[in-house]
């Protein structure tokens, strides 16, 4: 089967096109496979772009540890890319996922602007454990004298925790990540933030990926640290955020209620995978 890798600020995906071969059925332990970085083609999310009634196309998605999840933003920009490609024009395609389906196009400068729809904000909408007020939850992490505390979280088609803090190359990131990502407090897994607030209409941000860990990019996590700021009263609506792999703009238009992420996909090259069995 064809595939595409790609990359949205260096978030990577090992793309195939299987609408003309019906769902890609993949185990957990093919996923892992595809996405190891020493044996396999590598990346950190393995996409399967198949046929649907409701959109353009169903944008299955993998992580890297093989499990299956609902959204990725950066990964919508790539698939969004080949599609409108075919098209032959800017929009807008429709992208059926598990979360919804969202609606991409192509903007002027040749980057892409995908709707990642409304942010959801109640605690069993994350979900998290108990009952409690999101903008900031009673929730404290310490790693030695290190210690975090009141982040704030919404879910955006995946689950999302985001922490603020004065620096974030401080943060020991890759100790924080997995102790919050497998949290009982978080019933389904979440996805860990670690912004800096550089402006009202900047952030710095860093995450740590529920079954992929800390990527050069994540798309619903940009969106998420600007739902979260906004709501804290630390930015406005309308915000670039900094990542590891290049920045997004994200907009939580007020009129709407809807997200808006704009930003950059590469493609690295193309090849064929044959598989046995």
């Amino acid at each position: 089967m064809r595939f595409f890798k790609m990359n949205g600020c260096g978030n990577d995906f090992v793309i195939f096109d299987a609408r003309a071969h019906g769902a890609l059925q993949l185990s957990k332990e093919q996923a892992r496979a595809i996405a190891d970085r020493t044996e396999g083609v590598g990346c950190d999310q393995v996409i399967a772009i198949e046929r649907s009634i409701r959109g353009d196309a169903f944008m299955r998605i993998w992580n890297h540890d093989g499990g299956e999840v609902a959204a990725c933003g950066n990964a919508a920009r790539c698939v969004a890319s080949i599609l409108l490609d075919e098209a032959g024009g800017a929009g807008p395609v429709k992208i059926e996922t598990l979360a919804g389906v969202l609606k991409a196009e192509r903007t002027t400068l040749g980057q892409y602007t995908v709707d990642m729809g409304s942010p959801l904000l109640k605690w069993e909408e994350i979900p998290i454990s108990r009952a409690m007020d999101t903008v900031r939850l009673d929730y404290d992490i310490e790693v030695g004298l290190f210690r975090l505390s009141g982040p704030g979280a919404c879910n955006m088609g995946n689950p999302h925790v985001v922490f603020f803090l004065d620096d974030v190359k401080s943060a020991p990131i890759a100790t924080l990540g997995p102790q919050v990502e497998t949290d009982p407090f978080f019933p389904e897994g979440v996805n860990v933030g670690f912004a800096q607030i550089l402006s009202p209409a900047r952030i710095r941000l860093r995450v740590w990926e529920r079954g992929a860990g800390l990527t050069k990019a994540c798309g619903t996590g940009a969106c998420a640290a600007v739902v979260a700021a906004h709501r804290a009263g630390l930015t406005g609506r309308t915000v670039t955020v900094e990542l590891d792999g290049g920045e997004l703009a994200i907009e939580w238009r007020d009129s709407d209620d809807r997200v808006l992420m704009t930003g950059p996909v590469e493609l690295e090259r193309t090849g064929d995978l044959l598989g046995a069995g």
